[in-house]
């Protein structure tokens, strides 16, 4: 039944091309920003869950 109705709709098939689109650049920014980072950035962010400074404590009795 939707297969009929889905092609009873007129230019449809560009939504497919347009989701295509918008992940392939969106997968292309996430590359070009994690390959942009700082190198020390990374190091911060990969020994913060090693860091003991900020330990969380249980206030609840």
């Amino acid at each position: 039944m939707y297969k009929e109705v889905l092609r009873s709709i007129e230019d449809i098939e560009i939504f497919p091309i347009i989701s295509l689109v918008i992940f392939v650049l969106f997968f292309i920014g996430i590359a070009i920003w994690a390959i942009r980072i700082p190198k020390d950035y990374v190091d911060h962010m990969s020994s913060l869950p090693m860091d003991d400074d900020n330990e969380l404590t249980n206030t609840q009795p």
